[in-house]
C-alpha cells in the first residue's frame, strides 16, 4: 500500500481528494491536515510514503512545509498539488525537494498516476511548466526581500512591517526598494503583485 498524507486547507477539496485516492486498491490516505504548520507532526505520526501538499495554506505555505518534511523525513516523497501552475512555485518546489508538481485541474487519473510514479522514485512534472520555469529563471528576490513583500502585500506601513519582521524601518525601506527594482514595479504594492503572480512569494 502507498500511504498518503494530504495537506489542503479547503475541506471540500481535501475530502474529494481523499475519497478519490481511497478508491484505489493500492493507496491509503493515512492523514489529512489543513495547514502547513501541521504537516511535519502529522507525517511523523502517520509515516506516509507520499505527501500531497497545496501551496497556499494558513501558517507555513506548502513550499516551506515541503522543505521541512524532506529534511526531517527524507523517505517521504512530496508532490505539490496547487491551483496555480506558476513557474516560480514550480522552481521553488523543485529546490525544496518535491518529486512532483500537479495542478488541481489535472485529470484524476493523472494525480493517481503521479502518486504511484513518485512513490516508485520518479519525478513527475508538467513539461510546459518546467520549460516556462527555465525560461523565466530563478526568483531574483532574497529571502528577506520576499518576507518584506509578503508583509507589504497586507498593506501595512513601513513601521508595521518593521515590527512584524523585527527589523529597523531603514532596513525595510532598503529591502522594499531592492524588490521594487528587481520586479520592475513602480510601487511596493505593484512589486508584491508581480512577485506573487510569478510565484516568487
Amino acid at each position: 500500500m502507498i500511504r498518503v498524507l494530504l495537506a489542503e486547507d479547503q475541506a471540500l477539496v481535501r475530502g474529494a481528494l481523499a475519497a478519490m485516492l481511497s478508491l484505489e486498491p493500492d493507496i491509503e490516505v493515512v492523514a489529512q491536515v489543513a495547514s502547513g504548520d501541521e504537516v511535519l507532526d502529522s507525517a511523523r505520526r502517520s509515516r506516509p510514503d507520499v505527501a500531497l501538499i497545496d501551496v497556499q495554506m494558513p501558517g507555513k505555505d506548502g513550499l516551506e512545509a515541503a522543505l521541512e518534511l524532506r529534511s526531517a523525513l527524507p523517505s517521504c516523497r512530496v508532490v505539490i498539488c496547487t491551483t496555480f501552475g506558476r513557474p516560480g512555485y514550480f522552481a521553488r518546489a523543485m529546490e525544496n525537494g518535491a518529486s512532483g508538481f500537479v495542478v488541481k485541474d489535472s485529470a484524476p487519473e493523472h494525480l493517481v498516476d503521479t502518486v504511484r510514479r513518485v512513490h516508485a522514485g520518479l519525478r513527475v512534472v508538467d513539461p510546459a511548466l518546467a520549460a516556462e520555469s527555465l525560461a523565466s529563471g530563478a526568483s531574483p528576490l532574497t529571502p528577506r526581500e520576499r518576507d518584506v513583500l509578503r508583509e507589504a502585500r497586507q498593506g501595512g506601513t513601513v513601521a508595521e512591517i518593521a515590527r512584524a519582521l523585527h527589523l529597523s524601518g531603514g532596513t525595510v525601506r532598503n529591502h522594499l526598494s531592492a524588490a521594487i527594482g528587481k520586479t520592475g514595479a513602480g510601487t511596493r504594492a505593484e512589486a508584491a503583485l508581480i512577485a506573487e503572480e510569478r510565484g516568487w512569494l
